[in-house]
């Protein structure tokens, strides 16, 4: 069954809509040639639009060489002879890096921007104090080469660090399978370096992580979004979608999930791990927001001990996204292929910043930070929930920690528009349809805890949602601050 979510209330026309998510389906090869479309009369009732309009997005793709019509039996995807690789990357590229907006608008330096939709903490959070301290403490060591490269698999002090912290949430990984890496950006490239070829099709969680989807794009691989539910993935629509299609991997968020703050729960795992089983593919578990999670989350690594989940983590969160350390811990042999591929991608590993994070990871500071951090993510939680109760929003679903806050907003199809609109008062908004595989639009934003403390984000919100929703005339501007 062919799902498209199309709206009404965009200013793009239905049938422009119908077209572009066919398109998007083609180019993706989520329909691959030769694939039937369903009946006009079903589409229609499907997705509550005229048989007129389905006509004529349907003649258009026809026109445009997308389908095929047969008289008779109905409209099929088109065996086109794919383009030249660089000429049909061009699209993929190009939406990969327009899903890049949301980073530079992080990065852009403004002292006034509310960076109400961010991915990371505030940096006041941290604790900048400790990173400058070891570094002074590494200044005197005489093991540290500050000008030389670093092993190729990583600074063997930190991957036995990491064993024994993962063993602390029951995953048992010897240094010897644990591969460090320049955050968990890269662990999540070598991994698709190694699997991925372009056509491949791979599974990824809808709401997810923005930024991978853009780089899997640059891969030409197809996008197969898995709905996420409170307990994970939904499982009856993942058992529907392996019917149809042989993934190679799925990239999925089992703790504090990016963007709905979600936990995976035990049913769900166990479910998701015998799909892999049967269906034979690969399960990429990423858990950057691990360190600050409830201490009973779920993880399906800890469930497979690393037989076919692959698990990736970082310190950027919590100690510094400046430094740029992050590993994979997988099976031995994948360990080494995957450090054969770190070296033909980068050489080696940045020995200086492994030793500071094995030096704030030893130092007795470490645990402490996160406790605080814990505590000040509770605190964030209960203010911007009420603040988001004043203007008339509730979570979906409700977070279970960690810094996001996921809400649809009533009367919006599509947040995209409200993104801009703050953008141009100097607030950073991280719209639905940037979490979603295909892009398509999605009337949730995503909240970070850490930043929404402000009198003037409030009125923003406030304001914009009673235009939206076409509330008495009272302004949100002058809600009582709590």
């Amino acid at each position: 069954m062919l799902q498209i979510v199309l709206s009404a209330d965009s200013p793009t026309p239905l049938v422009d809509q119908i077209v572009t998510a066919i398109r998007t389906r083609i180019d993706d090869r989520i329909l691959r040639p030769g694939a039937r479309l369903p009946p006009i009369r079903q589409f229609a009732e499907q997705h509550g639009v005229s048989r007129f309009t389905v006509v004529e997005a349907y003649d258009r793709l026809v026109a445009l060489g997308h389908l095929q019509s047969r008289r008779g039996s109905g409209f099929y995807v088109a065996n086109r002879p794919l383009p030249v690789r660089a000429a049909q990357s061009g699209d993929a590229m190009e939406r990969a890096i327009d899903a890049a907006w949301l980073m530079r608008e992080m990065a852009h330096d403004s002292p006034d921007r509310i960076l109400a939709g961010a991915g990371s903490l505030p940096p006041e959070w941290l604790d900048e104090a400790g990173v400058l301290r070891a570094l002074r403490t590494l200044s005197r060591r005489s093991d540290v080469r500050p000008v030389s490269y670093g092993s190729a698999q990583g600074y063997a002090p930190l991957r036995a660090q990491l064993q024994v912290r993962l063993a602390e949430i029951g995953i048992g990984a010897t240094p010897e399978q644990i591969v460090l890496t320049y955050g968990v950006h890269q662990a999540l490239d070598i991994v698709c370096r190694y699997f991925l070829k372009p056509g491949d099709c791979v599974l990824v969680d809808d709401p997810g992580y923005w930024n991978l989807f853009g780089n899997l794009r640059l891969y030409g691989v197809a996008l197969l979004g898995v709905p996420r539910t409170p307990e994970g993935p939904d499982v009856k629509a993942l058992e529907e979608i392996l019917a149809h299609h042989q993934p190679r991997l799925f990239f999925t968020h089992s703790v504090l999930h990016n963007p709905t703050g979600c936990n995976l729960s035990p049913a769900n795992a166990f479910r998701v791990l015998q799909l892999a089983e049967k269906h034979d593919f690969m399960v990429v578990e990423d858990d950057i927001y691990g360190d600050i999670a409830p201490d009973a989350a779920t993880r399906l690594a800890s469930l497979d001990q690393l037989s076919r989940v692959i698990y990736t983590g970082s310190f950027s969160k919590t100690i510094s996204g400046n430094l740029r350390v992050g590993f994979l811990a997988c099976r031995p042999d994948l360990a080494h292929l995957f450090t054969d591929v770190k070296i033909v991608s980068m050489l080696s590993s940045a020995e200086l910043s492994e030793q500071l994070i094995h030096q704030l990871l030893t130092d007795g500071h470490y645990r402490k930070l996160v406790d605080r951090l814990k505590g000040r993510l509770a605190e964030a939680t209960g203010r911007t929930l009420r603040l988001l109760e004043r203007v008339g929003l509730q979570p979906d679903p409700e977070p279970a920690g960690g810094p996001f806050i996921w809400a649809r907003i009533p009367g919006i199809a599509d947040s995209s528009e409200l993104a801009r609109r703050a953008a141009r008062e100097d607030i950073l908004l991280a719209p639905g349809n940037v979490f979603r595989p295909q892009n398509q639009p999605s009337g949730f934003l995503r909240f970070n805890v850490g930043f929404c403390a402000h009198p003037r984000f409030e009125r923003f919100l406030g304001d914009a949602l009673a235009a939206a929703t076409q509330t008495p005339t009272t302004s949100h501007s002058e809600l009582r601050q709590a």
